[in-house]
């Protein structure tokens, strides 16, 4: 057997922690203690544990609104895959979106969030989320 949390101490002084990407030594893409992103990259499993924490720091987000917590579900998912999307400054400047789902004008939330550059730029995801707010009904 191994002391495991010796080791992990030793590594985290070798290698340092960045929890940032950056280029090693051998120019590899890298991140966490060493993690050589280019050839090991990350496994099925640490990519949903990376989601699942982004989802619930978009949920923290969304969640300061008044009206988020009593809007139906797909609308709620739909603020948070906004969130998640854009980062929750950007979408912060969607005033009247954010104005329309604050009434419950749900249709016209959907409508306002197509009119914008965001739904040039992601295309088809948008045309889904603004449709599912749309089709909500309080």
């Amino acid at each position: 057997m191994i002391n495991e949390q010796r080791l992990i101490d030793q590594l985290k002084i070798h290698e340092g922690v960045k929890l940032k990407p950056y280029h090693c030594t051998a120019h590899k893409l890298t991140i966490g203690v060493g993690r050589n992103l280019d050839d090991v990259g990350i496994s099925e499993s640490e990519a949903e544990y990376l989601l699942q924490n982004d989802i619930d720091k978009c949920l923290e987000k969304a969640m300061s609104y008044s009206w988020f917590k009593d809007a139906p579900e797909l609308v709620r998912e739909a603020v948070v895959n906004l969130i998640f999307n854009l980062g929750f400054a950007k979408f912060n400047t969607f005033k009247l979106t954010i104005g329309h789902l604050e009434r419950q004008e749900y249709e016209l939330a959907g409508a306002e969030l197509l009119n914008s550059r965001y739904a040039e730029q992601v295309g088809r995801r948008a045309v889904e989320v603004a449709n599912q707010i749309a089709e909500c009904q309080q």
